[in-house]
């Protein structure tokens, strides 16, 4: 997993609507870029609406916040749609992006082991560099601990 100081890398995912981005678009400006499993799950729910009820407080500071998975395109449209979220919702389909921040990781439930992505979020600064890595992520609260550290910027 990528840790504090590493450059964040360029990937290229698609958004909600199919479209092409990097990360790239957001060079010269932090930004909180975080994984989760799946769509429209418990977890990753809530963490997708903590996120948008602070999207406001994010959007004052200039700090873009984008959610990672492998769902399909189409899927985190449905997702978004459902819930109103306003967070950027990116497909990692291929799953380069997972590699190359290191939340692909072998997983472990009820004795069976799986690849799976590992709940986790990144800071990035203005520079590209990782200010601040939160792995194993617990929901409750966290989305309001990272709009805490990204005022620190």
């Amino acid at each position: 997993m990528l840790e504090q100081g590493d450059s964040a890398p360029d990937v290229a995912l698609k958004d909600a609507e199919g479209a092409d981005f990097t990360l790239d678009r957001y060079r010269g400006k932090p930004a909180v870029v975080y994984f989760y499993p799946k769509a429209d799950t418990p977890g990753c729910t809530n963490e997708a609406k903590d996120f948008t009820e602070l999207g406001a407080d994010f959007a004052k500071l200039g700090v873009p916040v984008v959610g990672i998975s492998k769902d399909k395109p189409a899927k985190l449209k449905k997702f978004a749609d459902k819930y109103g979220l306003t967070v950027t919702l990116a497909s990692d389909e291929p799953g380069a992006a997972c590699e190359a921040f290191g939340t692909w990781v072998e997983k472990s439930l009820y004795g069976r082991k799986y690849m799976g992505i590992e709940r986790s979020t990144f800071l990035i600064g203005a520079d590209g560099r990782i200010a601040r890595v939160w792995p194993k992520v617990k929901v409750k609260g966290h989305a309001a601990d990272v709009l805490e550290a990204a005022k620190a910027l």
